[in-house]
């Protein structure tokens, strides 16, 4: 069922206040193959990058890891 445009509006705004948003920059073909490695592993492009960061920060020992796991933060952010 698709969504009202009220109902649009409402995911929007609850998006801008819960979310912060990063763009980042790829060379041409890369968002490609990064879409195809998430999906190989049964994830969003979103849940795969964000995964990607905290496994490099808990490599890298940091002990500010993100407060919500990725899976719910992927949760959230397709509402």
């Amino acid at each position: 069922m698709a969504l009202t445009e009220a109902q649009k509006r409402a995911n929007q705004k609850y998006n801008a206040k819960a979310y912060d948003q990063i763009k980042i920059v790829v060379p041409k073909g890369n968002r490609e193959i990064f879409k195809e490695a998430a999906a190989a592993a049964g994830e969003s492009l979103n849940a795969y990058v964000i995964g990607a960061v905290v496994n490099r920060m808990k490599a890298e020992g940091r002990s500010e890891l993100p407060a919500k796991s990725t899976s719910e933060t992927e949760e959230q952010a397709n509402e």
